[in-house]
Order: structure tokens, then sequence, then C-alpha cells
């Protein structure tokens, strides 16, 4: 099975560069992958799906190491785009800046409190975890979309989670 995959010329040009990197994701993910305008991804059917989930991930701001979690079938990427809630861009960059909260503080806060990872890039939140993880990590995403103070959502984190670090 061939699938192709839309990714930013940024991380494109790090996969050209980087041959390495891709020898890897090539490697754990069993298929070939072939940079060009879109990225190809040639092999059987659930590795080139796991391979579209893994690079898109990395083409979201992840690194390589945490994209390539979601191997395993426990973790799971959930991608909330930020233009479904408001078509100015003004507001989705507000949006963003309280999701990653002064000095990272608030998106480091829902990672530790959820045991996920999350990258806020472009118009687009991505949160990668435990299948039961990510939905609080969403949840917490949520509440900031929506409005909710960032005291309401420690509060919330802190009633509804364990501390973990990865």
């Amino acid at each position: 099975m061939i699938d192709f995959l839309k990714i930013p010329q940024k991380y494109r040009k790090i996969l050209l560069k980087n041959t390495e990197l891709k020898a890897e994701f090539e490697r754990q993910t069993k298929t070939k992958i072939t940079v060009k305008d879109d990225v190809e991804i040639e092999g059987e059917s659930v590795d080139v799906y796991v391979a579209k989930n893994v690079l898109k991930a990395f083409s979201r701001g992840f690194s390589a190491e945490d994209a390539l979690k979601l191997m395993d079938d426990n973790y799971s990427i959930e991608i909330i785009s930020l233009a479904d809630f408001t078509s100015s861009e003004n507001r989705i960059k507000i949006i963003a800046s309280r999701i990653i909260g002064s000095q990272g503080k608030t998106k480091k806060y829902i990672e530790r409190y959820t045991n996920t990872k999350i990258a806020v890039s472009g118009k687009t939140v991505s949160i990668i975890g435990n299948w039961d993880n990510v939905g609080k990590a969403r949840e917490a995403i949520m509440m900031l979309i929506e409005g909710s103070s960032h005291k309401t959502v420690y509060r919330w984190l802190e009633q509804n989670s364990k501390v973990v670090d990865w």
C-alpha cells in the first residue's frame, strides 16, 4: 500500500537532510518513506497507518522520540484545530498563548498532570499520550479555549489527575 502525507516544508527539509532520522522512522515503522512535495509512505497497510501518525506528530513539532511513542497501541495523537473555534488570526494567537502560558508554564502543567506531550504549532494544538490521558489533556485545553481561568484549569487538573513524569 502507498499513502501520501503533506507536511510543512520545514520538516520535509529535516527529513531530507537528516537521513539517519528518516532511516530510523523507516526502520521503526517497517515502511519506505520518500520525501518529495508530499511524503510518500509505502508498506503494509497497518505499518503505513502507524508511519503516517508518527510523521504527522513529527510535523506538528514533536521530537522524533515522542512521535515514535505512537508505535505503541496504547498511545494516540489528538489534533485540535483552533480555527474551528474562531476565524480571527489574532484570536487564534491569543488562544495559543493561553494554552502555552507564561514561559510555557500552562503547557508544562497540563503535560505533567496528564502524562502527555503537547505541541502548539500554527493553528493547531497536538497531544500525544495514553488514550485516557489524551482525553484529560484535551478537556483541560478545551477549558482554556472556552475561556476558563488558568486557576480553574489547574484546580481541575489537580483533582482529576496524578503527577507522573515521562
